[in-house]
Formats: structure tokens, sequence, C-alpha cells
């Protein structure tokens, strides 16, 4: 039902991918995204069934790949008792840190499927704040259909504000004064708040309208230096073997 209210708010003109974790893989929703006219890459878990015709059933963990080795497979069906397809994968082994890597797309796959996928992560600084490092949304006990509605849409606003307050402090010079950190360590929403809950008690000065007025960062996040130092410089690279099948 959500997604199918989401399409009243999104252009239709647009060309839409979902991108959702691993609890999107079963067949209604999949069989729902593509209704909608919609494109999805969604993470699969390494014990997925996959069906390769002529190859029969095999898991993604059962591709003993070395780091920045892929695999794409296209035209291939998923789930042994509720099979679906014909659809594209792509499994790969980061080259970074060795982590598995197994992503389902409507589309054949290549490494670009990767880092469209990787956008999704975006949103995990925000689950973040709406929880234990900012709104403990989890402890309102709400249940009710209507007052959830309301609360989201009270904190919706009030996110918006502290953000708009996080980024004016960070330009005005004054972001060491709540955030010891030498290079920006919390997020525009944790700047934000933190000031905000400052100057009620210090009767410092806070913003009156939440504005953004450019997409630029003022000051990207380093939380660590070691770990950003580690980090620059090393990009994501596969060496990819590419198998076609024939579709049903």
């Amino acid at each position: 039902e959500l997604l199918r209210q989401s399409t009243q708010y999104l252009p239709s003109n647009a060309n839409m991918i979902l991108l959702a974790d691993r609890g999107f893989v079963h067949t209604r929703a999949m069989t729902l995204i593509k209704q909608l006219g919609w494109h999805y890459r969604i993470r699969i878990k390494s014990d997925t069934w996959i069906w390769r015709p002529g190859s029969g059933w095999c898991q993604p963990k059962s591709f003993h790949l070395e780091r920045g080795r892929a695999l794409c497979f296209h035209h291939i069906r998923l789930h042994r008792h509720e099979q679906y397809g014909p659809v594209h994968v792509i499994i790969g082994r980061n080259n970074i840190n060795g982590e598995l890597w197994a992503v389902v797309s409507d589309q054949p796959t290549s490494p670009q499927t990767f880092m469209e996928y990787a956008l999704r992560f975006d949103i995990e600084e925000g689950f973040l704040d709406d929880q234990s490092a900012g709104w403990n949304l989890q402890r309102s006990e709400i249940r009710g259909l209507t007052d959830l509605s309301r609360l989201w849409f009270i904190l919706a606003v009030a996110t918006l504000y502290v953000t708009a307050q996080g980024v004016a402090v960070v330009q005005s010079g004054r972001r060491r004064w709540i955030d010891t950190h030498w290079d920006r360590g919390n997020s525009y929403f944790r700047i934000g708040l933190e000031w905000t809950k400052a100057a009620l008690l210090n009767g410092w000065q806070v913003i009156k309208q939440a504005c953004f007025t450019s997409h630029i960062d003022p000051q990207p996040a380093m939380a660590s230096r070691p770990q950003h130092n580690k980090k620059s410089g090393r990009l994501l690279d596969f060496s990819v073997i590419t198998v076609k099948f024939v579709p049903d």
C-alpha cells in the first residue's frame, strides 16, 4: 500500500529506481514494482537460491571470489519454492574490505549496479537521527496510525529546522562551540539539535527561518581523520565476468 500511495507524490515523467535492502526480495513486492513502471536494485542474502539454466540451483555464498572479482548473471530466476524471474544478478567481493555483495536488478547488471545500490546507504544516518542520536522516536510507543502520522509530520518540520540551524552554525564558524572535533564529525542535524538545546540554556541566537540556499556541503563530515586518510584514494574496482542465459 505504501508503494502504491507513493506514486501520487512522485513525478510521472521520472525514471524511478527503488533501492531496497534484503527484506524486499519477495515476489509480490518485485511484481508490484514492475507494474508501477519502476526499476529496482535490491540486495539479496548470501543464501538466496538462484536458478541458472543448464547449471541448476546455487547460492551467492557458493562462489568463492577473490577481492575485486564480480559475476553478472543475466536472465536467471530466484527462489526455489516461489520461482521468480527472469531477473539479473551481480555477485562480487569488495576489493577494499572483502565483503560479499549480491544485488538483483530488473535490468542487466554491471559494476554500475553496485554504485546505484550504494546510494541507499545515504538514508542510514537519517535512521540514527530519528532514533538514538536524535528524536528517540521508538520511545514514544505510539501505535495509532493517525497519531503516528501527526508525530512524523511534526518531526519532519523539526528535522528541517535543526538541519538548517546546523548548516548556519557551521557557516558562521561557531561549530566547535558544540562539536569538539577538529573537523566536522557530527551531522548538520546533530549540530543544529545540540545548538538549539544549548541556545535555550545560554541565550545564544538561533535562526528564525529554515532555508537551504545551495546543495553544496560547506564542510564535509570527517568523523575520523585516520579512517578518512586510509580510505582516500581507494576506489571500488571490479573485474567482471558476465554470463548471459537465453530468456525464458
